[in-house]
C-alpha cells in the first residue's frame, strides 16, 4: 500500500464527506447545551451537503454526551431533511442484537430510508463500565452471529432458526457497517458482506493493513451480505479555520483531549493554548502520532490533505471528526470544507 507522502502530486476525486458526533462538552457547557449544539451541527450539515452523520457510543465520559446512541439518532433526522443518520458506532457488547434491531427498525418506521446502523465491538467504555453495560461477547464468532441475526430480522421473510420475530424491522433492510481499527475487524466486515469504516482517526497504526485485508477477502455471497462490492470510510480528524494558524491553535483542543485519554486526567473540552503549556515532549508526540491521519488547516490545506489521504487509501467516503471548544468555530468549520470541497448544499455567505 502506498503511503500518503508518495501520492501527493496525485489529484484524488472528491468523495462524499461525512460527520463523526461524539456531542461533546465543552468546559462550562451544560449536557443540554452540548446536545442543543450538536443538533445545530447536524441541521447544519444537512443543509451543506454532507452524506451522513454518524453518532458514536460512549459511557462513563465526562467531555461527551453521546451515551444514548439511538435517542440523538432519533433527534437528529427529526429535525433534518436529507443526511442519512445513524451510528458510528452502536457498540454491539453492550447490546443485546434483538433490541439493537428493534430500535433501529422503529428509527426506519419514523425516518425512512436514511438511517444506518453501524456496529463495533468495542465496549466504547473502561472495564468496570463495560461489565455493567455487557449483553453481547465481544468474540469475533459471537459477533458475526448477532450481526447475522439482526440482517435476518430486518428481512421480509426471515430465515433464522430462532422462532422469534422483531415485526417493527421487518422489512427495513437496515443499512449495517461494520467498524474496525485493525485486521480483525476488517476480515469480519469483508466475510459478512458490509460496508467497512476504519476508525483511523485514532487508531492510524494499522488502518492500510486493515483496508488490505478487507478488500482481498471481501465476500459478495455472504448471507448476509448487502453491498456487491467492498465499500471502505477512512476516519479523519478535522480541524477548519480561515488560516493554517488559526486551525493549528484550535487543533490544541483535540490534542488537550487526548493527553486526558492517555494521563487518565480526563477534562470537558478545552480552550485552545500551546500544547507545550500542558504536556511534557514525549507526550505531545504520544498525542501526535495517535491523531496522525488529520487535516488541520486552511480550507485549501485541508482539501489537499484529504485529497492525498483519500489517494493513499482509495476510501469511497471520508468520515471527519472535528473538535472545538466554541460551537460557532465548529459551524464555520462545516461551511469553510463545504464549499472548499464542493458538496451540493446551500452554501453559507462568505465571511467579510
Amino acid at each position: 500500500m502506498r503511503s500518503v507522502d508518495s501520492l501527493k502530486s496525485m489529484n484524488a476525486p472528491h468523495v462524499p464527506l461525512s460527520i463523526l458526533d461524539l456531542v461533546s462538552i465543552s468546559e462550562g457547557m451544560t449536557t443540554r447545551e452540548a446536545i442543543d449544539a450538536s443538533m445545530e451541527g447536524a441541521q447544519t450539515a444537512d443543509r451543506l451537503g454532507y452524506e451522513r452523520l454518524w453518532f458514536a457510543e460512549h459511557h462513563n465520559t465526562n467531555s461527551l454526551a453521546s451515551s444514548a446512541t439511538a435517542l440523538l439518532i432519533d433527534r437528529a433526522a427529526s429535525l433534518t431533511e436529507r443526511i442519512r443518520v445513524g451510528s458510528g458506532g452502536i457498540m454491539l457488547p453492550n447490546h443485546s442484537p434483538l433490541a439493537v434491531i428493534e430500535q433501529f427498525g422503529t428509527l426506519v418506521q419514523f425516518h425512512g430510508d436514511r438511517i444506518d446502523l453501524g456496529l463495533g465491538r468495542a465496549p466504547g467504555t473502561d472495564q468496570l463500565t463495560a461489565q455493567l453495560l455487557a449483553r453481547t461477547s465481544a468474540e469475533p464468532s459471537a459477533f458475526t452471529a448477532a450481526v447475522e441475526q439482526m440482517r435476518d430480522w430486518s428481512r421480509e421473510e426471515a430465515t433464522g432458526e430462532l422462532p422469534i420475530s422483531a415485526d417493527v424491522a421487518r422489512g427495513t433492510e437496515v443499512p449495517m457497517w461494520i467498524l474496525g481499527s485493525t485486521a480483525n475487524g476488517a476480515r469480519l466486515a469483508a466475510q459478512l458482506g458490509m460496508p467497512f469504516s476504519v476508525a483511523s482517526h485514532f487508531a492510524p497504526f494499522q488502518y492500510l493493513h486493515a483496508l488490505e485485508v478487507y478488500r482481498e477477502n471481501f465476500n459478495p455471497d455472504a448471507e448476509s451480505a448487502q453491498i456487491e462490492k467492498p465499500h471502505t470510510m477512512v476516519g479523519v480528524n478535522l480541524v477548519v479555520a480561515e488560516t493554517d494558524e488559526e486551525a493549528q491553535r484550535q487543533f490544541t483542543t483535540l490534542q488537550q483531549m487526548f493527553l486526558g485519554v492517555v494521563t487518565g486526567q480526563r477534562q470537558k473540552i478545552q480552550p485552545p493554548r500551546p500544547i507545550e503549556e500542558v504536556a511534557p515532549e514525549h507526550l505531545v508526540s504520544q498525542i501526535d502520532q495517535t491523531l496522525s491521519i488529520k487535516a488541520v488547516g486552511s480550507p485549501e490545506t485541508v482539501v489537499r490533505q484529504l485529497e492525498e489521504i483519500v489517494a493513499a487509501t482509495g476510501a469511497d467516503e471520508l468520515i471527519l471528526t472535528a473538535y472545538y471548544f466554541d460551537p460557532a468555530d465548529r459551524l464555520r468549520a462545516l461551511e469553510l470544507l463545504a464549499e472548499a470541497w464542493g458538496l451540493e448544499g446551500e452554501q453559507a455567505t462568505p465571511a467579510v
